[in-house]
């Protein structure tokens, strides 16, 4: 990575200076900078000079435009996580999902309109393992007028976490895919960009969070990292959660809460101890056997007037297998459901699909590590293959022999999906795509697999949010589960975590047409291939159906 990525955002001024429906102007320059992480020193993408990189501000119905300049030898996407793009997807970012790529010495516009959102989601490259440092927060403000449904806090602070590596990512996973095992771990978890004070390393600092006594901080959580589910908490406070992946919940108390990547939490801290110092921890969450990084990151909560040589609180993070602790904080999540955010969780359901999600082994002569085979992973049973030209350009100007809409509604494969794997370990490569009608409903069962080893996969659907109706361990029950399932109040998501060894049920509708991607969010994960993609036909009329292509879209 010789030269920068400049990424441009031509949109206007900073939180609070906001009129209505406006076009927001940002500037965003992308560019390598030495950073000094884990005491070492080495050269990372970054934009403006940040890790993370900067945090966007825009407003219920604002059209924001973001051009995006590439001067690096990698080409590059970004991904607007979360934002729904209706009618746009050539706005979404998923290289050859629904554009290809920005070469080098090329750019690209993307535009496009918040509607119906507000809350807190995140920005971040969607091409390679590019996220690990491109990547920051995208906060978005009510309507004016709209006053937040809990109380109003006297400061909101941003807050991301990630992972740090002391070697160049794309290097670590290209030797992964070269050996067929899977690739090394990070060397820490970061807050704000600091992995706070860590083995072998005491010159580390962290995140200082600076708090004055009887006031209320708004913390927007956001999960960055490439491959780990965090747990996140503060030393003798409790967290009051107000919002979800952009979408506002019934509030609740807790003392820790679980985050997966792509997901975001919105919590209320009060300031309500004695002076002092606090510590907030972020360790990882994983409930199989499978190696992860066990560094836990931290920072502070200093109390305005406290001493710098205060002794700082401390907190003993869960341990990596606490499912209990996560599961605690997953089902207490419910939707608002008030008269201005209401819940409308579809209640008869056009297609019901079952979905396995895990891993497989699949021949590969040159992979001496792995004794001529490699790990890969796969939904129902098929590894995807991502193509060189965009489904969404294919789909629209109708290129055939890019993707076939023949992806399986059930497992091709029947066997206890979360007992003894069968014999039979190899999976299927193919570019399939799931066909809907616009409006259509959908209901659909995420079984994990034990395939190798059970595993949490959070799994993203771009383009839509989904209400998370059930969820259960082992296999799916299509007769006796369905009456659990929760259909007046369900958490509304764009990222859902699928249980080590169970499964979870989501439903939404398909009113916004195009092509969408859904993978896991693990980043190892989707490389090996546990994607797939659901197109969405036009509906009727112009309103219902996707928008030209702009005409500096890339090319292939």
């Amino acid at each position: 990575m010789d030269s920068p990525v400049r990424v441009l955002v031509l949109v206007a001024l900073f939180f609070p200076v906001f009129v209505d429906c406006a076009i927001r102007h940002y500037k965003f320059n992308v560019v390598m900078k030495n950073t000094t992480r884990l005491c070492s020193s080495k050269p990372i993408v970054t934009v403006n000079g940040k890790f993370p990189g900067p945090t966007l501000y825009a407003r219920e119905d604002d059209t924001v435009l973001v051009k995006v300049v590439n001067h690096v030898k990698y080409n590059v996407s970004i991904h607007w996580h979360g934002i729904r793009q209706l009618r746009t997807g050539w706005a979404d970012g998923p290289a050859y999902i629904t554009q290809c790529p920005i070469p080098t010495g090329q750019s690209y516009v993307y535009n496009f309109t918040i509607t119906g959102q507000r809350g807190t989601l995140l920005w971040h490259a969607h091409i390679l393992w590019l996220r690990s440092t491109v990547h920051g927060a995208l906060v978005i403000l009510p309507k004016r007028g709209v006053p937040y449904p809990f109380p109003k806090p006297n400061k909101e602070v941003v807050v991301v976490l990630a992972e740090w590596w002391k070697s160049d990512t794309e290097v670590v996973i290209n030797e992964a895919i070269k050996s067929g095992l899977a690739p090394n771990v990070s060397d820490a978890h970061t807050i704000n960009g600091h992995p706070g004070r860590i083995p072998g390393c005491p010159t580390q600092r962290g995140f200082k969070l600076p708090v004055e006594s009887g006031k209320t901080y708004l913390l927007r959580l956001i999960n960055a990292a490439l491959n780990e589910e965090l747990f996140f908490k503060v030393a003798g406070h409790k967290l009051t959660v107000v919002e979800v992946d952009a979408t506002y919940v019934k509030p609740f108390k807790i003392d820790t809460i679980v985050i997966a990547p792509g997901q975001t939490t919105n919590v209320l801290v009060s300031a309500d101890k004695r002076s002092g110092k606090y510590m907030v921890a972020a360790s990882p969450f994983m409930d199989a056997p499978v190696q992860v990084d066990n560094v836990t990151a931290t920072a502070t909560l200093h109390y305005s007037g406290t001493l710098g040589n205060v002794a700082t609180t401390l907190t003993a993070p869960p341990p990596k297998n606490a499912t209990a602790v996560a599961n605690s904080f997953i089902d207490s999540l419910r939707s608002l459901n008030s008269k201005l955010f209401p819940v409308l969780v579809p209640q008869e359901i056009d297609h019901d699909l079952y979905f396995t999600v895990g891993l497989g082994i699949n021949p590969c002569p040159t992979c001496k590590a792995g004794n001529g085979s490699r790990v890969v992973a796969a939904i129902n049973n098929v590894t995807f293959v991502m193509p060189t030209t965009a489904i969404l350009q294919a789909h629209y100007f109708n290129i055939s022999g890019v993707f076939t809409a023949d992806f399986p509604s059930k497992p091709p494969h029947v066997f206890n999906y979360t007992g003894t794997p069968p014999a039979n370990l190899q999976t299927r490569n193919g570019t399939k795509v799931f066909r809907l009608a616009y409006n259509s409903t959908v209901q659909l069962v995420l079984q994990d697999t034990g395939i190798i080893a059970p595993e949490n996969h959070p799994v993203h659907l771009h383009g839509f949010n989904f209400f998370a109706v059930g969820k259960g361990l082992g296999n799916y029950n299509p007769k006796t589960d369905p009456q659990t399932f929760n259909l007046v109040d369900p958490v509304e998501r764009n990222t859902i975590g699928v249980p080590s060894g169970g499964w979870v049920a989501i439903r939404f509708r398909a009113d916004n047409p195009g092509v969408w991607f859904m993978h896991c969010h693990l980043e190892v994960h989707t490389t090996w291939g546990l994607k797939m993609a659901f197109l969405v036909d036009n509906g009727k009329g112009p309103n219902q159906s996707v928008l030209p292509p702009p005409n500096d879209l890339p090319k292939c």
